[in-house]
């Protein structure tokens, strides 16, 4: 039981760290975005800071546009924070450690371990060059299809545009040099294939492109329990949300069936895997479709991903808890397999933390602003998933207000249980075990 208790102090230890670096890694990004030549008009400090915190937690709200007040230099600082926070600076720090042949040292195995959460079964310094190997590879396709894309669309700048689309679209991030996002594309078919496979592959996780990886090389004979849990809540969730918004908003019957389907999935798309993109103009949609989003972006993506949100395993322990409790089950049980007790534990935790912090947030928000609740409430959410999408109002938050979504996106990219490991001193020897079935 001892064991127990140390890895709890391990994990505590490990989150100060993890925070302690972000915290560093917002500050150079903020002084490099403060530079002259990083802007080309005047902008705030604060706009700075907001800019940096939304880029490094991969949310893509803007409270001041990005391609007419920055620089190629400061698109480029944004674009090496979207990167940083969407792969973690641990995963490529340790990726050039290993590249030089050199060893990684216990303290950033432990690291690894508390950012990524893997289950049962991973290697971590062989699922790291997975993760950065994926990472480059699915970037540059998407960069490739998305510069014939924008060529062919007459866009100006089309290979730098592909590049830092591709990189916010894989990390979830959601910043776009358009002022509109992608709302000149809602018909353009290919344009929303590619995007919503750049945000789908960075929202399931490392450990599902690592599972299958191994998997089609003959080293494991099918993918983890894990895994299966991602890839069937994800694509149910995302058809789930397309259905509803293709036959329920009226705002959208002005359109074809098949460009109203296309919004209807990307707008489902864009929420639950938290990229934050947008083809369709957000607080044009119905209260009851704005309401489903809100919704989406609670559940979020999944763990060792790019995505934030609540997550999707947490979701599927939760639900298992459920119909185990109404069936009278002594055992909690999802797909044939019985979920341990102490990841129901963790699931209901994050769930606490996660609804805590985002009600506090809320509250304070509704204390500073003067916008409509429904709008106040959608912007926290968002914040806090770390998705991006906005009904418009980020730009005219006060100063105050500002500072409480920049706490929330970076809460959002760490993690409510994450930041509540690092901060409390807890040693209850059934908090933790040394066995991990699923990741939360």
């Amino acid at each position: 039981m001892k064991i127990a208790s140390n890895k709890f102090i391990e994990n505590a230890s490990a989150g100060k760290l993890i925070l302690l670096g972000y915290l560093l890694i917002l500050l150079a990004g903020f002084i490099l975005l403060s530079l002259p030549f990083s802007v080309s008009t005047t902008v705030t400090s604060l706009d700075h800071f907001f800019i940096a915190t939304s880029a490094l937690s991969t949310t893509g709200l803007v409270s001041v546009g990005i391609s007419e007040n920055y620089s190629f230099f400061g698109e480029l600082v944004i674009l090496l924070l979207i990167q940083l926070g969407g792969i973690g600076y641990m995963s490529l720090g340790s990726f050039i450690i290993l590249g030089s042949k050199r060893r990684i040292s216990k303290t950033g195995v432990k690291l690894l371990e508390f950012d990524f959460s893997l289950p049962k079964g991973f290697s971590i310094l062989h699922f790291v060059k997975n993760v950065i190997w994926f990472s480059l590879l699915i970037e540059l396709a998407g960069a490739i299809f998305l510069y014939f894309i924008f060529l062919n669309q007459d866009v100006s700048n089309p290979i730098w545009n592909a590049i830092f689309h591709s990189i916010s679209a894989f990390c979830t991030a959601g910043f776009s040099l358009f002022n509109t996002s992608f709302e000149a594309f809602k018909d353009h078919f290919w344009l929303n294939l590619v995007i919503s496979a750049l945000s789908f592959s960075g929202a399931i996780g490392f450990i599902v492109f690592s599972d299958v990886y191994e998997r089609l090389a003959g080293r494991k004979k099918q993918i983890t329990y894990t895994s299966r849990i991602i890839l069937r809540f994800t694509i149910i969730m995302i058809a789930f949300g397309t259905v509803i918004l293709f036959v329920s908003d009226s705002n959208l019957l002005q359109y074809p069936a098949w460009e109203r389907l296309m919004v209807a999935a990307f707008q489902s798309m864009t929420a639950l895997t938290t990229v934050g993109f947008n083809t369709f103009p957000i607080q044009d949609l119905l209260g009851a479709s704005i309401f489903l989003i809100i919704m989406l972006m609670l559940m979020g993506a999944s763990p060792s991903g790019t995505g934030g949100g609540i997550k999707s395993t947490t979701m599927t322990a939760l639900y298992a808890e459920v119909i185990s409790t109404l069936r009278g089950k002594k055992k909690v049980t999802y797909l044939g397999r019985i979920i341990p007790s102490h990841r129901i534990k963790m699931a209901s935790s994050n769930f606490f933390f996660y609804t805590f912090i985002l009600t506090c947030g809320i509250f304070l928000l509704l204390l500073t602003e003067s916008h409509p609740v429904f709008d106040t409430i959608f912007e926290a959410t968002s914040a806090l998933g770390t998705v991006g999408l906005s009904t418009g109002i980020t730009g005219s938050l006060s100063p105050l207000g500002k500072v409480i979504i920049i706490i929330l996106m970076f809460l959002g990219r760490i993690g409510p249980l994450s930041i509540g490991v690092a901060l409390m001193t807890v040693t209850d020897e059934d908090a933790i075990e040394s066995e991990q079935d699923i990741a939360i």
